[in-house]
């Protein structure tokens, strides 16, 4: 029972500490371009790395996670539409999974 509680207040000072650290060394704004336009990335990078997996693994056939990846970046740089491409990605594995 004692190490719930410990790994509880871990969790809580981890959270805690990400969240306090900018406000005590960023206090003014920030002018280096570089390091905004990282800052400015972070987000999308970290839900493609949470969400790449799942597409290939979210299957029972990894090829009809792939087919369905390739089709949907191909419909995002074609039309750009979020349903469409949502649309897109399931008709292709579904198809896909009736094939193989």
């Amino acid at each position: 029972m004692a190490k719930v509680y410990i790994s509880l207040l871990v969790m809580a000072l981890t959270i805690y500490a990400i969240r306090l650290v900018p406000f005590l060394f960023l206090r003014k704004p920030i002018r280096n371009v570089w390091f905004k336009s990282f800052l400015y990335y972070v987000p999308y990078v970290t839900l493609a790395v949470m969400t790449f997996p799942a597409i290939l693994t979210a299957t029972d056939q990894p090829l009809a996670g792939g087919a369905a990846l390739i089709a949907g970046l191909v419909m995002a740089w074609v039309r750009g539409d979020l349903f469409t491409v949502a649309i897109t990605c399931c008709v292709v594995v579904f198809i896909v999974g009736l094939i193989f």
